[in-house]
């Protein structure tokens, strides 16, 4: 087998929530933990720390994996989905999985995985902790994909569990209401380990603490006690523009941050993050301040994180984000409006069927121009249907289907002084040609 091969037989013969949604979905952590004992249960061989949430749990783990890698860890990070390659999920320091390895894995288990028939994400995630284990890595970041009582990660005994946020998404998974997306949610809190909810909701905070009982497990609501205000941009020494966040709070001895994630709502994920920084080095890892500043400062250089509020070109300004859901969009919109003044702002706009489009439309802007696309997955909405549906609400704009042409077109309308947004689904910004 080559690589081709291997990607082939992992995206063909084993279901991809991905791609093909509800189908691939189990409520069931058995064929993660017999592929675990097949593979020696790598997953114990490594101190991991494991993220949950609707929102920020990708920046809040790619900013943990890029302090560690600062303060000299050899830190693991999985995360999902990926853009632009399936090495994306899995990296050491920085650096994605070798095609090699990839290879190696599916020759040497095949017979076993066409045995077990696991799912696409169930076997990604055996194979990240083989990897990470037989690497003798420090530490490992591990993101949940969905959920977290039946997400496959979920196999973990961290030493640490954070859970960034609840808002609405995957509700035919993970429930209508908040409360029981959080119940979902609060799955990944272990027996007496740490857990840090970095946003105090009112619909949530109950299931949190009641399930942090439960496990005897000690429990942070990290915004109670750090604030992350927005303070503006700066030019760093090294000549990239950075967010400057002024903390605050009795829980927190940093007083200034500057972060390379430029998208505001990362104010909602800074005091998960520094509270976690906290535990962690209550727990004896040695993590001081320069290495802290400079972790935060260098997330996308250290870990390669694409398609947060990403600036693709200037004159026009063109912007990505892979914030697909209620809460998601809103927080890009209010972005997108405080740079807006006399511009014109074109929405370059692609969705997933699975997705609660009428709540999305709620939150767009009526005085955009849109243009209507469709990524090239099975999951994604005809561009006309969506058209169609945003009518409905007062969104008006035309259809280009493909991704790249429709950001073509959006840009040949646009003066160079105005603003273009790119996004609406994960697949879009992963088609995009200039990413």
């Amino acid at each position: 087998m080559n690589y081709q091969s291997s990607l082939e037989f992992l995206f063909q013969a084993l279901p991809m929530f991905q791609r093909v949604g509800a189908s691939a979905f189990k409520k069931d952590l058995s064929n993660t933990l017999k592929l675990c004992e097949h593979l020696g249960n790598p997953q114990n061989k490594f101190k991991s720390i494991h993220i949950a949430g609707t929102n920020g749990k990708g920046s809040t783990a790619h900013a943990l994996g890029s302090v560690l890698q600062e303060a000299g860890y050899v830190t693991g990070l999985y995360t999902s989905p990926h853009l632009k390659s399936f090495r994306e999920r899995i990296k050491i320091n920085g650096i994605e999985i070798p095609e090699s390895e990839i290879v190696n894995f599916v020759k040497a288990h095949k017979d076993y995985l066409l045995e077990l028939k696991p799912s696409f994400f169930e076997m990604t995630v055996a194979l990240s902790f083989d990897y990470f284990a037989r690497m003798g890595i420090d530490y490992a970041v591990i993101e949940t994909g969905m959920g977290g009582r039946f997400d496959s990660t979920n196999v973990i005994n961290p030493i640490l569990s954070i859970i960034t946020n609840i808002g609405f998404d995957h509700e035919q998974f993970l429930g209508d209401s908040l409360d029981k997306i959080a119940f979902e949610k609060a799955g990944i809190i272990k027996e007496k380990v740490p857990v840090i909810i970095g946003q105090s909701q009112a619909a949530t905070t109950e299931v949190f603490q009641n399930k942090a009982l439960e496990k005897e497990a000690p429990i942070t609501f990290a915004d109670q006690s750090i604030y992350a205000r927005f303070n503006g941009y700066s030019e760093d020494s090294d000549g990239k523009n950075r967010v400057v966040y002024e903390i605050e709070g009795t829980s927190s001895y940093i007083k200034k941050v500057h972060l390379d994630l430029l998208g505001n709502y990362q104010s909602k994920n800074l005091p998960g993050i520094l509270a976690s920084i906290n535990i962690l080095k209550s727990q004896g890892l040695l993590i001081d301040q320069k290495q802290l500043f400079a972790g935060l400062a260098n997330i996308v250089a250290n870990t390669g994180l694409k398609g947060r509020w990403q600036t693709l070109s200037t004159n026009p300004l063109t912007i990505c984000d892979t914030g697909h859901n209620i809460d998601g969009i809103q927080d890009i919109v209010e972005q997108l409006l405080t740079l807006k003044n006399d511009q014109q702002l074109y929405m370059v706009l692609g969705m997933v069927k699975d997705k609660a489009h009428d709540k999305v439309f709620e939150k767009l802007p009526k005085e955009a121009r849109y243009v209507f696309c469709e990524a090239d997955q099975p999951r994604s909405m005809p561009a006309e249907a969506l058209k169609n549906l945003a009518a409905g609400f007062g969104l008006k704009g035309t259809v280009v289907t493909e991704v790249n042409a429709a950001l073509a077109y959006a840009r040949g309308k646009a003066k160079p002084e105005d603003l273009i947004f790119i996004g609406g689904s994960t697949f879009v910004v992963a088609e995009i040609n200039d990413l």
